[in-house]
């Protein structure tokens, strides 16, 4: 009866110290999971921060980096807007300039021409000695040598006359020569003085070059055109004197 006493009390105190030990294992499982888990929530809250704080520094820089062009664009192109018109308005300006005082100075030109012309205040042209090629130019351009002589509403003094006048046009210099014949009669032909070749002489009606001088007929001065060539007129063409009018 003892010995099963004994053996109860044993079981009891077995029992007694075993609950304790569920009860001490319990209450460390608690304490050590509140550590953990403030040890752990520290440690991710860490690493996640460093990682929330990389993707938001990509993400922050491509929206900064989309904005910055936005805005970049509308300042720099407010700004290149108004460099670029101030650059553009100023050189319109001088093209316009130019242009404006080409197109004015024609016109004013012409205009005050007409107003000189009209007011007697000039002929309106400033002539000059011409070169001996710009005189054979002249002549090419200029078609008196093509009207018909009609004898005597267009005779030499007509010819010479429209010649010397469409040289002015061209501000080139033109003389009317008379040449006078031994036999009381004359003709009229014109000249220039050359700055290269000096004074030439020219047949108005056919624009050959004459070499006239006192003594000589007049028709054996004239340099005909290839392909041509002056007879003894009826009459004695020899030249007894030559005044050049200028």
């Amino acid at each position: 009866m003892k010995k099963l006493m004994w053996t109860l009390i044993a079981i009891i105190i077995v029992a007694g110290i075993g609950f304790g030990g569920i009860k001490v294992y319990g209450t460390g499982f608690d304490s050590g999971e509140k550590v953990g888990f403030a040890t752990g929530e520290g440690a991710g809250f860490k690493v996640g921060q460093e990682v929330g704080y990389g993707e938001g520094y990509r993400t922050g820089t491509d929206n900064g980096i989309v904005e910055g062009k936005k805005i970049g664009y509308t300042d720099g192109y407010g700004v290149g807007e108004q460099a670029g018109y101030k650059t553009g308005y100023t050189s319109g300006l001088a093209t316009g300039t130019q242009a404006g005082y080409q197109d004015g100075y024609g016109k004013g030109e012409t205009a005050g021409y007409d107003i000189g012309l009209n007011d007697g205040l000039g002929h309106g042209y400033t002539i000059k000695d011409p070169t001996w090629s710009e005189v054979l130019a002249f002549l090419a351009k200029d078609k008196t040598d093509e009207k018909p002589y009609v004898d005597p509403t267009y005779v030499c003094s007509h010819f010479s006359r429209d010649v010397c006048n469409a040289a002015e046009v061209a501000s080139i210099r033109c003389a009317v020569v008379e040449l006078r014949y031994v036999n009381g009669t004359g003709h009229l032909i014109v000249a220039f003085n050359t700055i290269d070749r000096g004074l030439v002489y020219f047949e108005p009606q056919s624009d050959e070059q004459a070499m006239p001088a006192i003594g000589k007929k007049y028709y054996t001065t004239i340099i005909p055109k290839p392909g041509y060539y002056y007879s003894a007129p009826s009459y004695n063409d020899t030249i007894e004197d030559m005044v050049v009018i200028w």
